[in-house]
């Protein structure tokens, strides 16, 4: 886990920094965690994937030929490391590029390729990812959401939810079952669907922190062409689950974001003196609850490392960013417990506030914190199933 950078893998970083120095704006910080319903900050951060996507620092790890630099592991990994720690508002299509476009990539056609990544890249198109329904969350096999073929493509009818920007999405990555005879994971297909087809309907979801960042969408008698099955028929589940992934340092995002979260709330803490004896820094009981924190954030930067190191010598990169996702939503719920405890609903203009919210979620989303769980007990500890 020690890692050694190459001298282009320096230059790689020393370019981003002198980039980020020179087009990264404090509007443009400020409005990295959009509310969903924020169409100003929306409107911001298409204009910065723009922007990074002119100057080639929009997907580093895509293929050269898709727009990206073809970048290393470890380019990647100083790439996470830089653009988190400048604080660098997320490309408006995280989910899109992560996990969308590298299935297009392996499974799409020619048409589809030519046709959609570089509309993805530059956000003129938001994306969508169809799979959670309301009796199937982590458990993908289980999905409803029906597709019958005809001789003109496939009609559509079910329903997904906690679908992130569904409200705001250009197109979608659809799983649906085609074939309800067979076992259910060899039934699913996948199709890429225009969200502006008729019969699609998009009610946006407030959650706890008043902000409509998810949807859930509804499909009536959806008439899909046939040209958006995205790889073979009854095979969605193979493009749900490949391992096709170009970003293949993501977990250094999980511990670079954490340090800066901790870096932020000491400022907020010290900025919180004023008119208070002691301040929260000088409270030991503050400062027991930051030092445990921090330790937690350095024992998470080791978990990432050891799965970047995986990925670079051919282990299980999988099993340890499991168990890294556990820490980091466990992590950011205490964090934010911390700053509220001290700042209220006040501190550093109520944003600490949101963030209590907003935590709840992250032992949910992106994998349960039961399901990871299960992953490390079988993939870290070797215990059996049952």
């Amino acid at each position: 886990m020690d890692f050694s950078y190459p001298a282009e893998v320096e230059r790689l970083r020393t370019d981003l920094r002198d980039w980020l120095s020179a087009n990264l704006t404090e509007e443009l910080v400020a409005a990295r965690r959009p509310a969903g319903r924020d169409d100003a900050a929306i409107e911001m951060l298409r204009a910065w994937s723009r922007t990074m996507a002119d100057a080639g620092w929009a997907a580093v790890s895509w293929p050269r030929e898709y727009g990206g630099r073809g970048a290393t592991v470890l380019e990647q990994l100083v790439y996470t490391e830089e653009t988190t720690r400048a604080r660098a508002p997320m490309p408006l299509n995280v989910i899109g590029m992560n996990n969308i476009a590298p299935a297009i990539m392996q499974y799409g056609t020619e048409e589809q390729k030519k046709t959609l990544l570089p509309r993805m890249l530059r956000a003129d198109d938001i994306w969508c990812q169809g799979m959670s329904e309301p009796e199937a969350g982590s458990d993908l096999a289980s999905l409803r959401t029906r597709a019958v073929r005809d001789r003109d493509g496939f009609v559509v009818n079910g329903q997904k939810i906690w679908t992130s920007l569904g409200h705001r999405a250009d197109w979608c990555q659809l799983y649906v079952r085609t074939d309800p005879e067979v076992p259910k994971h060899k039934g699913i297909s996948c199709l890429i669907v225009d969200m502006a087809l008729p019969g699609i309907e998009v009610r946006p979801l407030v959650t706890l922190n008043g902000e409509a960042d998810f949807a859930e969408v509804f499909f009536n008698d959806v008439r899909v062409p046939g040209d958006a099955l995205l790889g073979p028929l009854n095979s969605g589940w193979q493009v749900a689950t490949t391992t096709l992934s170009h970003e293949r340092a993501g977990a250094a995002r999980l511990y670079a974001e954490m340090q800066a979260r901790l870096e932020e709330m000491v400022d907020d803490f010290a900025a919180a003196r004023e008119g208070r004896a002691p301040g929260p820094l000088e409270d030991p009981v503050i400062l027991r609850r930051l030092g445990e924190i921090a330790v937690r954030v350095k024992y998470l930067e080791v978990l990432c490392q050891r799965s970047i190191s995986a990925t670079l010598h051919g282990g299980d990169p999988f099993a340890s960013a499991s168990l890294a996702k556990t820490v980091w939503g466990e992590i950011g719920q205490d964090m934010a417990a911390l700053a509220f405890d001290v700042l209220g609903s006040r501190g550093a203009d109520g944003s600490w506030a949101s963030y209590r919210l907003t935590s709840r979620s992250l032992t949910i989303a992106g994998g349960t914190t039961q399901i990871n769980k299960n992953i490390t007990a079988q993939r870290v500890l070797g215990l059996p199933r049952k």
